[in-house]
């Protein structure tokens, strides 16, 4: 029976759509296990130990003293970002003279690029090897120890940015150093902002004399521990308890299992995009093999039942049909996981490089997964269609019924909506992400139907109305079409229902590609800054702005910056571990960048309170996003930490930014006679043409400390990350989108023997061709219509929710996908109805009907 009806292709639809689900599913699940075991494998040499310490300002001693008490290896690391020059020929200090007035036409200074400065003590790193050369092109191999005293080492990237050799000397800060060797590899770099920058590596004891660390620097530091697991776990209990006890702020731990977190953080947001495409290319299989397994039954209904005529017994005819299935599940999940371990391939080429490390050879879980994965599609979505035909009576014979057994079928969906629930949730690797797919899957089945079954009866009472008749008299067709379809209210509804999903998850692909992912990518205009300058100290203001405005930069305005840390709302004390939201526990753990005005920027605007103006009591005008995110709301009265001083302020307006215009914002504003006596850098940005960097170089060659971000390579680098996921959605969204071709064409044929009879009933009661085709025209038009409405509106829905809880992006209304999901509709219903009812009208009625 398998081999018969795999020649008539009966099965074709079902083993297709299981293939495609099975390939995406196992093709992300291949991928994440190797990454799990290298991150695993390599957990220790990405964090270069077997704890951290990290703090935003000096590890606390009790943490130094108590791991040197349990006989505990330590090394310490301090990152920053600063400016990097190629010294003069003559050896003279880069910072020593250098005029801020200097013509453009005056031989430039030595170009200087932001770099990341990583100052590591000796014993680094405790695990894992650092690699260096003698140059760019030159073999690598380990380091032994640390840069010496006096000298440098630097990235490849750095080398050719300032046009420097190995052996040229670079001066940071206050002083020069020699470039010693050249990184090749770097396991502990991380993705952090300054990370993006290229690597200086220096001695510690190097790094007092560069001058570049004091208020308002940005400083990373971190106490690295390494020694036997059971004593490093004996510290860690020692530094939880003192971290989250003693409720330490600015202070986070890291260990084994943490490995590297900005890396996991990217390849966890990569995997959930990845995990969301593979779920509706699931959801999508999970439709076409319901459908698909809908005409099997209602194709196979007579042949079982002359089965059970010739003595066939029930339960041997539900086993058949299982075993059957079985192998058709058994065989489609073992083709579709080959295919996902090659696809896997190319999901690798895009996101293996993000860890940097050879990865293991997968599991064979991944495969198993896969395979049983098919298999709860199969059982789940086929089989509830299927129990009608093992129970069909053998009086269907004489008698063109289906029996009370509908009813079963309806229990054994809502099983099989549970398993894939799971199902989903499983292959999400979370229960959020897992829960929202499914969720909306099921709301989807509910409200979809549900609404299909109303809007069905609905116009076909409105088309039978004695004003509707008037109204369509001269379109028979239409009439027509919407009692046909109310009169197969069920098999329309669900024809719409499933169009519908398979609409609303290609849009949802759509909403990704287009704003999950690239929406962070907006269009900025041509003359928006793009270059920064931080770390301006009170009395380099006025020479800074002087020296913009004598090379053409004359509107640039500097921003004074406070640093200051959050402590209470409303008198409750602020405490990160209180905060579900990962980024809300970040933000309220570290330092705020607080600043002054009297009047409101012109890129903000207020949505909520007033303006505070120029008045002299404190008053705080705060960032919408901020605000919700930490639980932030008019009136509440907010107490700063600014350098050991406390400030109280109620919060008396919230403000709406456009960070797309990178001008320096802030999230919290406050009058400047509130924060004027506190200690303060300066802060600008403006938009400076590539040709024109020499301006910079001479101002950094006079103002050392000054640091000059240029966002254009950051950016540029963050691109090429996202870039790589964004290939790599790409490439699953092949399955997608055959599996909602599946969709489509399986939704517009399960109706198509009733079709194909009623056309050909039509023909034989004498309606012209032209009538027909009329007929069969609006019947599309509606269903497309429904579909598309309902797929726009859902799409809309579920990706407002999976923007805010899973991606953390705001989803704009986009008025345009109603239009457009309205039209796809209409247009996959319209080309798949003619698809499968073109050769009707070509053959004579009789024929037809004998066919159908």
């Amino acid at each position: 029976m398998t081999a018969r009806d795999w020649r008539a292709g009966e099965l074709s639809m079902l083993a297709i759509a299981l293939v495609l689900a099975v390939a995406a599913l196992s093709s992300v699940a291949f991928l994440a296990d190797r990454l799990q075991q290298g991150l695993e494998r390599d957990a220790r040499r990405m964090i270069a130990a077997d704890f951290v310490v990290r703090a935003d300002h000096p590890v606390d001693r009790p943490f130094v003293d108590e791991a040197h008490s349990l006989g505990l290896k330590t090394a310490t690391t301090t990152i920053f970002p600063s400016m990097v020059g190629l010294a003069p020929a003559n050896g003279a200090q880069a910072s020593a003279g250098g005029d801020a007035h200097a013509n453009e036409s005056d031989p430039p200074p030595p170009a200087v690029r932001l770099a990341a400065v990583k100052a590591v003590s000796p014993g680094y790193p405790l695990r894992g090897a650092l690699r260096i050369a003698s140059a760019p092109d030159a073999p690598d191999r380990p380091a032994n120890g640390i840069p010496a005293p006096g000298t440098v080492w630097v990235d490849a990237q750095l080398l050719g940015a300032l046009h420097a050799h190995v052996g040229d000397r670079v001066v940071l800060g206050q002083r020069a150093f020699t470039i010693a060797a050249v990184i090749t590899r770097e396991l502990d770099r991380g993705f952090s902002f300054v990370n993006f920058s290229p690597r200086v590596m220096l001695n510690v004891a190097d790094v007092a004399s560069t001058g570049l660390l004091g208020y308002g620097s940005r400083v990373t530091y971190r106490l690295l521990v390494a020694g036997p697991d059971a004593t490093v776990a004996r510290f860690a209990g020692f530094a939880h308890e003192r971290v989250d006890g003693g409720r330490l702020r600015g202070v986070a731990l890291e260990s084994l299992e943490d490995g590297q977190p900005q890396v996991r953080e990217t390849l966890d947001r990569a995997g959930h995009f990845l995990r969301l495409v593979s779920l509706l290319t699931a959801l999508l299989a999970a439709v076409a093999i319901a459908m698909a397994a809908h005409r099997y039954t209602r194709r196979h209904l007579d042949s079982c039942a002359v089965m059970r005529c010739l003595g066939l017994a029930q339960g041997a005819l539900r086993t058949l049909v299982a075993l059957e299935f079985f192998i058709v599940g058994l065989v489609a999940g073992v083709a579709g996981v080959a295919l996902g371990y090659a696809g896997h391939f190319a999901l690798l080429a895009w996101l293996g490089e993000l860890i940097g490390v050879e990865l293991p050879p997968p599991s064979a879980v991944p495969a198993l997964e896969g395979i049983a994965a098919g298999l709860v599609l199969l059982f789940g979505f086929a089989l509830p269609p299927l129990l009608p035909l093992t129970r069909v009576p053998p009086v269907r014979v004489l008698r063109r019924e289906w029996g009370g057994e509908a009813r079963i079928a309806w229990y054994a969906y809502a099983i099989g909506i549970a398993l894939f629930g799971a199902l989903l949730v499983l292959a999400a690797g979370e229960v959020k992400l897992g829960g929202i797919v499914a969720g909306g899957f099921a709301a989807g089945l509910v409200v979809f139907g549900g609404v299909a079954r109303a809007a069905l009866w609905t116009t076909s009472k409105i088309a039978r109305s004695e004003r509707g008749v008037q109204r369509i008299a001269a379109g028979v067709g239409w009439r027509y079409a919407l009692a046909s379809l109310e009169r197969r209210g069920a098999a329309s509804a669900l024809q719409i229902t499933a169009l519908a999903i398979g609409l609303m998850c290609l849009l949802m692909i759509a909403i990704t590609r287009n704003d999950l992912i690239a929406g962070w990518r907006k269009s900025t205009p041509p003359d928006a800054p793009n270059e920064f300058l931080i770390d301006i100290q009170p009395d380099e203001r006025q020479a800074v702005t002087d020296y913009l405005a004598a090379h053409g930069f004359p509107g640039v305005v500097l921003e004074p910056m406070v640093r200051g840390r959050l402590l209470a709302i409303d008198g409750k004390p602020v405490d990160p571990a209180s905060y579900k939201d990962e980024q809300a526990r970040r933000l309220v753990d570290r330092e705020f960048n607080l600043s002054y005005r009297s009047s409101l920027p012109d890129d903000n605007r207020i949505v909520g309170g007033r303006w505070y103006g120029d008045t002299t009591r404190p008053e705080i005008s705060i960032e919408e996003g901020l605000a919700k995110l930490v639980g932030i709301k008019l009136g509440d009265v907010l107490r700063f930490d600014v350098t050991g001083l406390t400030i109280d302020a109620p919060v008396t307006s919230v403000r709406k930014l456009d960070w797309g215009t990178f001008n320096v914002n802030f999230f919290v504003l406050m009058p400047p006679s509130s924060l004027k006596g506190f200690p303060a850098t300066y802060i600008t940005s403006f938009h400076l043409p590539p040709e024109r960097r020499a301006v910079l170089d001479s101002l950094i060659a006079a103002h050392p400390n000054v640091t000059a971000i240029d966002v254009g390579p950051i950016l540029a680098q963050i691109q090429h990350v996202l870039e790589q996921v964004i290939g790599a959605v790409q490439f699953l969204f092949a399955f997608t989108l055959g599996a909602g071709v599946l969709v489509l064409y399986a939704a517009l044929a399960g109706t198509r023997d009733e079709r194909m009879k009623e056309s050909a009933l039509l023909r034989a009661l004498g309606a012209s061709h032209r009538q027909v085709r009329a007929v069969q025209a609006a019947e599309f038009a509606v269903v497309g219509a429904l579909a598309g409405l309902m797929a726009a509106i859902g799409a809309q829905v579920l990706g407002s929710v999976l923007a805010t809880h899973v991606f953390l992006f705001y989803l704009d209304f986009d008025p345009w996908l109603l239009p457009a999901g309205i039209a796809a509709g209409i247009a996959c219903a319209g080309v798949g109805g003619w698809l499968s009812l073109r050769h009707v009208l070509e053959r004579p009625a009789g024929q037809s009907l004998r066919d159908a």
